[in-house]
């Protein structure tokens, strides 16, 4: 093995975009591996640090949804050998430290640098002209080959096409768990979703399969909220909240809704306020998406939660479990109950993402993806 030079997109601060340059990557230390991108989500979640949203270490490498083939790997690896097929799950899982080992693998230990990109041992990966630069997530799918932890791989089928398995590393699970595990919405709940993007059309597919009755989006995209119930399963959709709120009240003869999950691009303390005004009696309201690095959105008076019990949570992956959950998901997705192809709008070449993230914040994209040349 030896030390290679890579082509990534970088982002040096907020509000000036990516920048596409080359760097030195080192070979995999010990429980690591390097592995060769064939593609690369395109979440919202990088589209914060450009923004100046996300509180991260500059200079970083963009990207944390990626599959690929592992190319070598460092000592005592014994996950993957190279020549495997994998996907990279955003929070690593040890399956050892007592969140893994509870049942708790969103919240591994091993997960502790995800905004420095920097590794366990306190060194980095990436490197040019003598500065080290972190991948986001200690991951940096926005290049072509990255060094990343053994803990952070899950081995790949050979029939799930990598454009669909980079998608199972965040956003699907992160939307589907928001769903079904953290919220935990059961056969017959009226379910509200803020946000029917890469993250809440997956929140819209898990809340249908747990069996709610009514799912209802918020949207102020036209094209997402027809997506979301002509292909994703939603009943009803809405550009606002206080439209939503009217149809809520009625078809539920005023009880109110279950659940509100918040999948939007940034949360405010507007949205907040208008989901908890939605919950009904015992309901929840379970906040996935960040919100302005500026801003507290969670500011709401103590008796609208008592007077209904309401809860306020939040979710982190979906409550998912890598290990559990990402082939759990695929399987899913192979037997049909799971629409995947449909959540990818188009494809960029690695060049082109900051025209991506354009069409992201467009409202163009439910979601995109990268495909590394081959």
């Amino acid at each position: 093995m030896a030390t290679i030079t890579t082509h990534a997109a970088v982002a040096r601060g907020p509000h000036i975009g990516w920048e596409l340059t080359d760097l030195e990557l080192d070979d995999p230390k010990e429980h690591e591996v390097r592995i060769k991108f064939a593609a690369s989500g395109l979440c919202h979640s990088d589209d914060h640090i450009t923004a100046g949203d996300a509180p991260v270490r500059f200079p970083m490498v963009g990207g944390h949804e990626g599959a690929g083939i592992v190319e070598s790997v460092g000592p005592n690896v014994t996950r993957v050998k190279p020549g495997d097929r994998v996907v990279c799950s955003y929070i690593p899982a040890c399956g050892a430290c007592r969140p893994c080992s509870t049942g708790h693998q969103n919240m591994c230990v091993k997960g502790l640098h995800a905004g420095s990109g920097m590794f366990l041992d306190g060194t980095f990966r990436f490197h040019k002209d003598g500065e080290d630069y972190g991948g986001f997530c200690s991951l940096g799918t926005f290049s072509e080959y990255a060094v990343v932890s053994e803990w952070a791989v899950v081995p790949l089928p050979d029939d799930i096409p990598f454009e669909i398995a980079s998608l199972v590393g965040c956003g699907v699970p992160t939307g589907w768990g928001s769903a079904v595990y953290a919220a935990g919405v059961r056969a017959g709940d009226t379910v509200v979703i803020f946000g029917a993007g890469g993250v809440g059309s997956n929140a819209v597919q898990g809340a249908r399969y747990a069996g709610a009755k009514n799912v209802v989006v918020v949207d102020p995209v036209d094209f997402k909220r027809e997506t979301a119930v002509s292909t994703f399963g939603a009943t009803h959709a809405f550009a606002s909240a206080p439209e939503a709120h009217e149809f809520v009240a009625a078809t539920t003869w005023g009880q109110l809704a279950d659940h509100v999950i918040m999948t939007p691009d940034a949360v405010t303390e507007q949205m907040v306020n208008a989901a908890v005004m939605m919950t009904g009696k015992g309901g929840k309201v379970t906040i996935t998406a960040v919100g302005h690095l500026t801003e507290k959105a969670v500011h709401v008076h103590a008796g609208m939660l008592i007077g209904y019990q309401r809860q306020i949570r939040g979710a982190l992956f979906g409550d998912c479990n890598p290990l559990y959950d990402i082939p759990r998901l695929l399987g899913l997705y192979r037997s049909g109950d799971l629409k995947l192809d449909e959540l990818i709008t188009r494809t960029y070449g690695l060049d082109e993402v900051n025209d991506a993230y354009r069409d992201l914040n467009e409202g163009k994209n439910i979601r995109g993806v990268i495909v590394h040349e081959s």
